[in-house]
């Protein structure tokens, strides 16, 4: 039999009474392995997260599944949610700023989470935090651990936060966009941090970013994002040099590199997921739109991708 994954989501999907803005994302996640979604803001990748998370708002419903080592998430009461979010799986947010309570000390916030999920008394907690500060590089941690959030740079606040995360020590930890508010140094810090952490503990990690080049630094695989689910996916390697989905093409010629004139750009806007296109979803921006794409295809093989395209077989050009 073969081994099961760590995290296993099939047919996920997420509506807002008549609107799926995630439209049934499917993939699995290995112990120590990094996959990287990666996609234009409203695409629906965060929501994806949310979604693993059992953070999805009350006015919107998951269906599908999500399976962690086996175990069935969707459809979990939240008395149950609380015994898994963040002991089992963590969330890294973008902002470190707004993930920290303004009035409690960081060190306390750290110490909150194993007493949560852990219950242990308080001083052992505390001496933990002034650990787990010290495990992600903050500067004096037992001073550290006094301060409160507004007290510390940004690049240390992200530490805190991946810190709080890591207490637990959870299977699967979510990063969303975790390095966007840094600059380019404190950005090759944090993710170098993660895969530290990520290599002692064997965490699972889905890092969701719009920076392909994040991306292409940590991540074992790839997951392209388009209106709602995932339009080619496969090994970074594959799916960042010889992309078949002429989105993922796209967003490859937008990337910034030394020396051009003018930043490439890809026509037009995603599109709403109340109005979302007959057929490809991608087709009104795509210059390689034919007659079969009045139908929108699903995902199948584009050896060795996967990708949603009817003619993703026809061209594989390498990239750079």
């Amino acid at each position: 039999m073969p081994p099961v994954a760590l995290l296993e989501v099939s047919g996920l999907r997420v509506r807002f009474g008549v609107t799926e803005v995630v439209r049934g994302v499917s993939f699995e996640l290995d112990r120590a392995e990094t996959l990287g979604v990666v996609g234009e803001s409203g695409c629906g990748k965060s929501m994806t997260g949310y979604a693993l998370m059992g953070m999805v708002p009350r006015s919107g419903s998951v269906s599908g599944s999500v399976r962690l080592e086996g175990s069935e998430l969707v459809g979990l009461p939240e008395a149950a949610w609380r015994k898994v979010r963040g002991s089992q799986i963590a969330l890294v947010m973008q902002d470190p700023f707004a993930s920290l309570n303004p009035v409690m000390r960081v060190g306390d916030q750290i110490a909150e989470v194993l007493e949560v999920h852990r219950g242990w008394p308080r001083h052992r907690a505390r001496e933990e935090a002034v650990s787990l500060l010290r495990q992600v590089g903050v500067p004096e941690p037992q001073a550290a651990a006094r301060k409160y959030p507004h007290q510390m740079s940004g690049g240390q606040r992200q530490r805190v936060v991946i810190a709080a995360a890591f207490a637990c020590r959870p299977k699967v930890l979510i990063a969303d966009e975790p390095t966007t508010a840094l600059d380019v140094t404190l950005q090759a810090q944090i993710l170098r941090l993660i895969e530290e952490l990520q290599e002692r503990e064997g965490t699972a990690v889905l890092l969701i970013s719009h920076d392909i080049g994040v991306v292409a630094a940590v991540s074992d695989r790839v997951a392209v994002f388009y209106a709602g689910r995932i339009v080619e996916t496969g090994s970074a390697e594959e799916v960042l040099r010889r992309p078949r989905h002429p989105y993922s093409q796209a967003l490859l010629a937008a990337m910034p590199r030394p020396g051009a004139d003018r930043l490439p750009t890809i026509p037009g806007q995603p599109p709403s997921f109340t109005d979302l296109p007959e057929g490809c979803p991608f087709g009104p921006r795509c210059p390689h739109r034919a007659a079969v794409c009045s139908a929108e295809p699903e995902l199948a093989d584009a050896d060795p991708v996967r990708a949603a395209c009817w003619l993703a077989g026809e061209r594989a050009p390498a990239n750079g």
